[in-house]
C-alpha cells in the first residue's frame, strides 16, 4: 500500500475511533444505580451475615454474598456538621450518609447525598467468626455524647462502644472540617476482623465512559485499579498505604503511610469490588470521604492526590491536571485556564505542526504529478512507488508528515477529556457569567457545539488535502456536522467543548500563518528557478 493511501486511511481510522470512544458510553450506558433515599427511623439497615474476607473460599463467598436487611429502631447515633458537609453515623458505628452542602453540588435545590443506604457503608466491621459477626449486626453501639457535633472550628472525637458476648469493641472517630478523619479501633481481646471504607460513593449517574471502583496503592508506589464489574473477589495486597473506593468526583478512602495495611477485595453483586482492611487489637487508620478535590487532598497529605484517577491516560492526564490547576490559580477562572492551556499546547507542538502542514502543502502541489505516475506505472507498482519516493525526496515532502500533528493531538485530547470529565474543581466553575456558569455541564444554549462544528468546517476549508477516494472525502466533509450534532445530543461538559473550539481557532490561525509562509516559499522557489533558467 502506498504511503499516501496509508496516510488517508490512518486519518479516517482516527476520526472513526473518536466516535467509538466517546459515543459508546452514551448509547450503551451502564446500568442505572439506585439513587440514595432519605434516611428515617423506619429505614432498613443493610447488614450482612458474611464473614470477613479470607475466611471463605471464593465459591462460598458467592453463595452468601447477599446482604440481610434488619430493622433498627434508632438508626442514627450522631450527626457531624461542618460548613461543607453533614456526616451521619448509625447505630452500628458506620457512616450511614454523607451530604455535600456547597451550592455547586446541589441537585434540584437539595444537598447531594453520596452514599446509597442500600450498599455497604464506610466503617462497617465484619468479624471472621460467623457467629460473632451475626451477633455484631444485632447489637447496636452505645454512645453517651451529644447527638449533634460541629467540627467547623476544631476536630471532634466520637467514641462508640459495642459490647458483645466475647469481646468489647471501641471505635474512636476524630472528624475534621474538611472531611478527613482518623479511626481508632480497639478490642478487649484479640479477635480477627476487617473494616471497610464501604461501597464506592456515588455523586452522579452520567453516561460517560468513566473509571469507577477500587484503587490500591502500595508502599512501593505501585497503584492497582480494580474497576466495577471486573473484581475477581480473591485479590489481596500487603503493605498498602492507600485504599480508596472511588466514583467520578468522590471517594471513600483509608490510608496509613507509616505501617501500611493488609487489604482484601471481595466481590459484590455485578462483580463490583469491595475493600476490606485487616484489623488488629489496636488499629489506627486515616480516612477521608468527600470530593476528590486536589487542594483538600493535598492539605491532608500530598500523596492522597494519587486517588484522583483518570483511567488509562492517567500518565498524561495527571501532569495536564496539575498544569491546569497552576494556571487557574494564576488567573482565577477555569474557562480562561482551559484557553491558556490550549494555547500552551499549541505553542509546544507548533514546530511539528509547522513541518506537518508545510508537508501537506507540498503534497497538494505534487498531486497532479502523483496521478500521472499512477496512470503511467499502473502495471508496475514497485516502479511507481520508487518514482514517487524520488519525487518526495526531491521536493522535501513527507507523505506521513501531515499525519503527525493529528496523531500527537489524539492522546492530548483524550488525556484532557479525562481531566475535564473527572476534575471536581470544574463543578460550579464559570467561564463567562450569564452564559457558561458551570464548566462541568453542557452549554445550556448549545453555542459552543455550534462554534465547534463551524470552526472545524472552516479549518477544513483552508487546510490542503489531496483525497482521491470520494467516500473518504465525503466522510471528512460531513465530519464537522457529525461532531456538532453529537456534542448537542450528548451533554458533554462545556469545558471539554471549549477546549475543542479554542484548539480549532488556534489551528486556523496556525494554518493562515503557514499558508502565508508557504506562498512566500513557493514564490522564492519560482523566482530562483527563473533565475537559473
Amino acid at each position: 500500500m502506498e504511503q499516501q493511501d496509508l496516510n488517508k486511511r490512518l486519518l479516517l481510522a482516527l476520526a472513526l475511533s473518536f466516535f467509538v470512544f466517546v459515543g459508546y458510553s452514551y448509547f450503551f450506558p451502564p446500568k442505572k444505580v439506585t439513587q440514595p433515599i432519605e434516611q428515617t427511623a423506619d429505614t432498613k439497615v443493610s447488614t450482612s451475615d458474611n464473614p470477613a474476607p479470607n475466611t471463605l473460599s471464593t465459591a462460598e463467598q458467592k453463595e452468601s454474598n447477599a446482604p440481610v436487611s434488619k430493622t433498627s429502631t434508632d438508626p442514627l447515633l450522631v450527626t457531624v456538621n461542618s460548613k461543607t458537609f453533614k456526616m451521619s453515623i448509625d447505630a452500628f458505628g458506620r457512616i450511614s450518609q454523607f451530604e455535600l452542602l456547597e451550592n455547586k453540588y446541589q441537585k434540584d435545590g437539595k444537598d447531594l447525598k453520596i452514599l446509597n443506604p442500600q450498599e455497604v457503608k464506610p466503617l462497617e466491621i465484619r468479624f471472621s467468626d460467623a457467629k460473632l459477626n451475626e451477633e455484631a449486626f444485632k447489637t447496636p453501639y452505645s454512645y453517651s455524647g451529644n447527638s449533634r457535633v460541629d467540627v467547623t472550628s476544631a476536630p471532634k472525637t466520637i467514641t462508640l462502644t459495642q459490647k458483645l458476648s466475647s469481646v468489647t469493641l471501641t471505635k474512636k472517630i476524630t472528624v475534621q472540617s474538611n472531611g478527613a478523619y482518623s479511626i481508632d479501633i480497639s478490642t478487649s481481646s484479640s479477635v480477627p476482623y476487617f473494616v471497610t471504607p464501604g461501597h464506592r460513593p456515588m455523586a452522579d449517574n452520567s453516561r460517560y465512559l468513566l473509571v469507577r471502583g477500587a484503587l490500591v496503592k502500595g508502599k512501593d508506589g505501585v497503584m492497582t485499579i480494580i474497576e466495577d464489574k471486573k473484581a475477581k473477589g480473591d485479590e489481596s495486597f500487603k503493605d498498602v498505604v492507600i485504599a480508596s473506593a472511588f466514583d467520578r468526583y468522590v471517594a471513600s478512602t483509608f490510608y496509613n503511610f507509616k505501617k501500611g495495611m493488609n487489604v482484601s477485595i471481595i466481590k459484590e453483586k455485578d462483580d463490583n469490588p469491595l475493600i476490606f482492611v485487616e484489623g488488629s487489637q489496636n488499629l489506627h487508620l486515616g480516612g477521608y470521604i468527600g470530593p476528590k478535590e486536589y487542594k483538600i487532598l493535598k492539605s491532608i497529605n500530598p500523596e492522597l492526590t494519587d486517588t484522583i484517577e483518570f483511567g488509562f491516560f492517567t500518565f498524561l492526564s495527571r501532569p495536564f491536571y496539575k498544569v491546569l490547576l497552576w494556571i487557574e490559580n494564576l488567573v482565577g477562572n477555569w474557562g480562561w485556564a482551559i484557553v491558556l492551556f490550549t494555547l500552551l499546547v499549541k505553542l509546544i507542538l507548533f514546530p511539528l505542526s509547522y513541518k506537518g502542514m508545510m508537508s501537506m502543502q507540498k503534497l497538494k502541489d505534487l498531486a497532479p504529478k502523483m496521478k500521472e505516475f499512477k496512470a503511467k506505472y499502473k502495471d508496475d507498482p514497485a516502479k511507481m512507488n520508487m518514482k514517487m519516493m524520488e519525487m518526495y525526496k526531491k521536493n522535501g515532502a513527507n507523505p506521513m508528515g501531515g499525519c503527525l500533528p493529528m496523531i500527537l493531538q489524539i492522546p492530548v485530547f483524550f488525556a484532557l477529556y479525562r481531566v475535564l470529565l473527572n476534575a471536581d474543581e470544574l463543578q460550579g466553575a464559570h467561564w463567562i457569567h450569564g452564559w457558561i456558569e458551570n464548566l462541568a455541564v453542557a452549554d445550556p444554549y448549545y453555542i459552543l457545539p455550534v462554534l465547534m462544528g463551524a470552526s472545524m468546517w472552516f479549518q477544513q476549508r483552508i487546510t490542503p488535502n489531496n483525497f482521491t477516494d470520494p467516500l473518504q472525502e465525503k466522510i471528512f466533509k460531513w465530519f464537522p456536522v457529525g461532531m456538532a450534532l453529537m456534542f448537542i445530543i450528548m451533554p458533554f461538559p462545556s469545558g471539554l467543548v471549549l477546549y475543542w473550539v479554542v484548539n480549532n481557532t488556534f489551528t486556523i490561525g496556525q494554518q493562515y500563518v503557514i499558508n502565508k509562509a508557504y506562498a512566500k516559499h513557493k514564490a522564492q522557489a519560482v523566482a530562483e528557478h527563473h533565475k537559473k533558467g
